[in-house]
């Protein structure tokens, strides 16, 4: 089931990457769409993130992202690169 970002925070998402001097955050603008991925609990999300986009979101251990006028703050399970240049991350929630 497809879910459709809020109109006003459409294209901010922030990401945290562990480094040896601690959790840096980070901020970009992007497009990206939401995935609910089962109906189970706990939900999880697909993130399909769309270029440009900065090397290191792929690397990001925590995301947060807005939909349906919601923000959702989760821990990114897998980061894939695909063939378009964009990015599929799969979050659950925290």
């Amino acid at each position: 089931m497809s879910l459709a970002p809020a109109a006003d925070d459409s294209t901010d998402l922030k990401y945290g990457l562990d480094t040896l001097f601690g959790r840096q955050t980070q901020s970009i603008d992007c497009r990206y769409d939401v995935q609910r991925l089962d109906d189970g609990e706990p939900v999880w999300f697909a993130l399909h993130v769309q270029p440009p986009l900065p090397d290191d979101l792929e690397k990001a251990q925590i995301v947060v992202f807005s939909t349906e006028g919601r923000h959702i703050g989760g821990i990114v399970r897998l980061a894939k690169r695909l063939d378009d240049g964009s990015l599929r991350l799969e979050v659950e929630p925290d």
